[in-house]
C-alpha cells in the first residue's frame, strides 16, 4: 500500500511538472505570436509608406523635411529589438500625422484619390496595430503572472522562462504632436 502511494505522489508530482512546463511554453508562444502580428502590420505600414510619401512629393516638393522624417522612421521598422522597433513606429506615427496635415494645405492632394485611399489602408492598419500591441500586452501579461506564480515560477526558473517586457509608450512621445510649416 505505501508504494502505490509513493507511486502515487511521484506520478502527481511528474504530471505537475509536465503540465506546468507545457502552460508556460504555451503561453510563451503565444507571446512571439502576438509580436508577430504587431510585425505583419508594421510590415504592412512599411510597404505602404513609399507610395504615400511619392503622392504627397508630387504636390508638396517642398515639405522634404517632413518626407525625409517619415522614410528615416519607416526605415527604423525593420530591425531592432521590439522596443526599438515600436520607438520606430511612434515616430512613423508622429510623421505620418504630419502629411496628413499637410493634406489640409494642399486641396489638390486632399482630393487625390490615391492620397484618400492610402491615408485610409493607413488609417486601417493604425488600427490593427493599435489591436495588435493590446493583443500583445495581454498575452505578457498572462504569461508573467502564470511564469510567476507559485508553484510554476519554480518550473519556470528551472526551465529559464524569462519576464517579457510589456510594450510602453515613451513620456515624449505621449504628448499631441505640434504640426508647424
Amino acid at each position: 500500500m505505501t508504494t502505490i502511494i509513493i507511486i502515487a505522489v511521484i506520478a502527481i508530482i511528474v504530471l505537475f511538472f509536465i503540465f506546468s512546463y507545457n502552460g508556460l511554453v504555451k503561453y510563451r508562444n503565444w507571446v512571439q505570436e502576438s509580436f508577430s502580428q504587431i510585425d505583419v502590420q508594421l510590415q504592412r505600414r512599411h510597404d505602404l509608406i513609399p507610395n504615400l510619401v511619392e503622392t504627397v512629393k508630387g504636390y508638396a516638393k517642398h515639405e522634404k523635411e517632413t518626407l525625409a522624417q517619415v522614410i528615416q522612421a519607416r526605415n527604423g521598422l525593420i530591425s531592432g529589438t521590439p522596443q526599438q522597433r515600436i520607438e520606430a513606429d511612434n515616430q512613423i506615427e508622429g510623421a505620418l500625422k504630419s502629411i496628413f496635415a499637410l493634406a489640409e494645405s494642399y486641396p489638390d492632394l486632399k482630393a487625390n484619390q490615391n492620397f484618400l485611399s492610402l491615408q485610409e489602408e493607413l488609417a486601417t492598419t493604425e488600427n490593427k496595430v493599435a489591436y495588435s500591441r493590446q493583443l500583445y500586452n495581454k498575452t505578457v501579461k498572462d504569461y508573467n503572472i502564470r511564469r510567476e506564480s507559485f508553484p510554476t515560477n519554480l518550473i519556470a526558473g528551472i526551465f529559464g522562462f524569462r519576464r517579457e517586457e510589456l510594450l510602453s509608450i515613451p513620456e515624449a512621445d505621449r504628448e499631441v504632436p505640434k504640426v508647424t510649416f
